[in-house]
């Protein structure tokens, strides 16, 4: 048999080679990014819940000192000799986490969770000043609570999570007023 007539068949097999390579590489290449994504998801996911949750445990400790001064709404008081110390290791928690919000998180969510701790901070900073007008305390919070519920519509929204977050609580909490009322 001459080698013209296997031409055809030969062309053929280099042909089908080459498109089940490129085939195989073009599944392989979208697996292994989509794998990353997956990762990478998840890794923001862990990221964002520490962060809130540094957060949520800064801001009670801030809210027990509150209350040994005599704000309103706010359980278990802690005396500003014993909880200013934990406030101190507290933030430095909040920003240890905050460099990995840093490094995993899109710009959006990074000042949503920037303006969050900031609010934490005026609440410490009420704190640490000693008894304020409750309006400013109460203010204060509403703030801190806006700004956590952007931080986590920036996150969800980042995260592909559809929705949006389930609405947060009103300050002074409604059941307070529901017992008074």
């Amino acid at each position: 048999m001459a080698l013209w007539d296997q031409l055809p068949a030969l062309i053929g097999v280099v042909i089908g080679s080459l498109g089940s390579y490129a085939v195989q590489t073009s599944t392989e290449r979208r697996r292994w990014r989509r794998q990353r994504e997956e990762r990478w998801d998840e890794k923001r996911f862990e990221t964002y819940g520490r962060y809130a949750n540094v957060l949520k445990a800064q801001l009670r400790v801030a809210q027990r000192i509150g209350a040994a001064l005599g704000f309103a709404d706010v359980a278990d008081p802690l005396q500003p000799a014993d909880g200013l110390p934990l406030l101190a290791d507290a933030e430095s928690r909040r920003a240890t986490e905050w460099e990995s919000v840093l490094l995993v998180g899109d710009a959006a969510t990074i000042a949503a969770a920037r303006r969050w701790h900031e609010t934490i901070w005026t609440i410490e900073l009420l704190v640490r000043e000693g008894p304020a007008d409750p309006a400013m305390w109460t203010r204060a919070h509403a703030l801190a609570s806006a700004a956590r519920d952007a931080f986590y519509a920036s996150a969800r929204r980042d995260l592909g999570i559809a929705g949006d977050p389930p609405p947060s609580g009103s300050w002074p909490r409604q059941w307070r007023a529901e017992l008074t009322g």
